[in-house]
């Protein structure tokens, strides 16, 4: 039995192999309400049926001022709630399990989509002010509001209550979103955070507001109920996040309740320079995997079944996140078991004539 497709329980969730899907933010609510609907259930559906383990739906706002841009997900209100339980229903169909990731993009909200333009959107067009750790604008977008004490609690709130929203809407876990550059990152990172209150400073200060997220989501979850984190292992700029300290507020986040760490890099400042290649993000995660005693991720262009198994079977990586490859093959799971000579029991019935003979690959 190749690792890939070994069972794995996080907490008290099954999940029937290790090939997962990352989110990947596809700006197709045509509504601008948040509200999802036949594209989430065919793109998020088609992974299950072709085979994935987990998939994680893209970034979801906890509040609406939250969204990357008007056309993003949202799990802030009864009727997201009721839309999202259409496609975790048929994702479970599917055997395949589903998490939510719950986000806010801070400075990096109220963007255009590309086919809408670029940059920030005014208020006048559909916009809102936008909120961070600090009153310094990402690139040429619009300059943030910092946030006050107060406000970081009403915040810590609205992630709780979109956390029990998601369970209500059918979801098996839950993903805070501490990475890219985003609102969490935007606290956790010394090139974002100059803040001279508790939410500043120190690793510990500035990793406060994620830590009151993961404690005030594990009280409202059922306790079977995974919550992962992902976090940016690296800001690639002096000065930034480093893995190390990554590892240390992952220990601290495990401590809190969480159960899964999901580990990308940068995306918090432009100018910076990425060495990108195959698997390129798998050393950090390594990294992190090294000093926590929870089940941790890679992801980063890992596009073949070899490639995946052998990173498993590295030994510190429990889970492989296939996002990319996904998109131009929702089959990839099905298409992995054949390459390494694997039988699985999940292969839809209505494919079976499908299937690959023998001899191929």
């Amino acid at each position: 039995m190749a690792k890939l497709f070994e069972s794995i329980t996080v907490r008290g969730l099954e999940v029937r192999n290790r090939i997962w899907v990352p989110p990947m933010c596809e700006y197709s609510c045509e509504n601008r309400d948040g509200v999802v609907g036949d594209w989430h259930l065919v793109h998020l559906g088609s992974m299950a049926s072709g085979g994935a383990g987990l998939i994680i739906a893209e970034a979801t706002g906890v509040v609406a001022e939250g969204r990357i841009s008007p056309w993003c997900p949202g799990i802030y209100n009864d009727e997201q709630v009721v839309a999202w339980r259409r496609v975790t229903d048929f994702v479970h169909s599917q055997g395949a399990k589903i998490a939510l990731q719950l986000a806010h993009a801070g400075r990096k909200a109220s963007t255009h989509r590309e086919q809408s333009g670029s940059g920030s959107i005014s208020l006048a067009d559909g916009g809102w002010q936008t909120v961070s750790s600090t009153a310094e604008a990402f690139d040429s977008l619009a300059a943030p509001r910092a946030l006050e004490a107060h406000e970081i609690a009403v915040l810590v709130q609205a992630w709780a209550a979109a956390a029990a929203r998601a369970i209500a809407a059918g979801f098996d876990a839950v993903e805070i979103h501490a990475a890219h550059g985003y609102l969490l990152h935007q606290f956790l990172s010394p090139l974002t955070n100059g803040r001279k209150d508790s939410y500043g400073g120190s690793l510990e200060n500035r990793a406060r507001f994620l830590l009151e997220i993961v404690t005030a989501i594990r009280e409202v979850v059922p306790n079977e109920v995974p919550i992962f984190v992902r976090f940016s292992a690296t800001d690639y700029a002096e000065g930034g996040v480093t893995p190390e300290e990554i590892a240390t507020v992952a220990k601290w986040c495990a401590d809190s309740g969480a159960d899964l760490f999901d580990i990308s890099t940068g995306g918090l400042i432009t100018g910076v320079k990425i060495p990108t290649g195959p698997g390129y993000q798998v050393a950090y995660a390594e990294t992190v995997a090294e000093k926590v005693g929870q089940p941790v991720s890679a992801v980063g262009q890992i596009t073949s079944a070899l490639q995946a198994e052998q990173i498993l079977e590295s030994g510190q990586i429990a889970v492989v996140m296939i996002g990319r490859q996904s998109m131009r093959d929702p089959h990839f799971a099905l298409r992995a078991a054949h390459e390494l000579g694997v039988e699985v029991d999940y292969w839809p019935i209505q494919y079976n004539r499908a299937k690959w003979p023998k001899e191929v690959f």
